[in-house]
């Protein structure tokens, strides 16, 4: 029945020494610290960490933030620390899974949570789908406006331009240029 702790750092020149003081004054046994951002699949020390810890044994952190990536990942790693009978401490938010009070706290925050982020979404599809309704669209707006086709097109016929000169000019690359040629039918030779 073993305290083990994890520390987690969004980078190279950040310390984890406050996290690790915090979890070595909380009484762990054994730290883990890994310097990655959370956004990121992999954490080895996390990996070593879950490896390490057996039936019994609390993992510690100093904040939830610090263990997941988003709470369904999150969810996902205290399940299977349930699973295996290992118990979840976040030490700022008063969090400790060994106790059914505790983990009654954890599943309300991740409910909290998570229909907090269902709730983002919709807001943004509803207003996504209002904007359609009112005839915008999406994205940046295009650098090639018919008039400056038109202006390419005439280049490109007089043949005095190369495509990457019309390019340059329209500040977009050959690409496009040649699409828009080719839409009007124009024969094109990439050069």
């Amino acid at each position: 029945m073993a305290l083990i702790g994890y520390a987690r750092v969004s980078t190279r020149d950040q310390n984890p020494e406050s996290q690790t003081d915090v979890l070595s004054s909380a009484g762990c046994e054994k730290l883990f610290v890994d310097r990655a951002s959370g956004t990121l699949a992999k954490r080895p020390a996390l990996t070593e960490a879950l490896g390490y810890l057996r039936a019994g044994d609390t993992l510690v952190v100093t904040k939830l933030d610090r263990l997941g990536r988003s709470v369904k990942n999150l969810k996902k790693i205290s399940d299977q620390l349930q699973e295996r009978g290992i118990g979840l401490k976040a030490l700022s938010q008063g969090i400790d899974t060994t106790t059914p009070g505790g983990r009654l706290f954890f599943h309300m925050l991740a409910a909290i949570a998570e229909f907090e982020h269902d709730l983002i979404v919709e807001r943004t599809q509803d207003g996504l789908a209002a904007a359609r309704a009112r005839g915008r669209k999406g994205g940046r707006r295009p650098k090639m406006t018919e008039n400056r086709i038109k202006q390419a097109r005439a280049m490109y016929e007089t043949g005095d331009h190369t495509v990457q000169e019309i390019a340059d000019t329209f500040g977009v690359g050959r690409a496009t240029i040649y699409r828009h040629l080719e839409d009007k039918g124009l024969k094109t030779t990439q050069i």
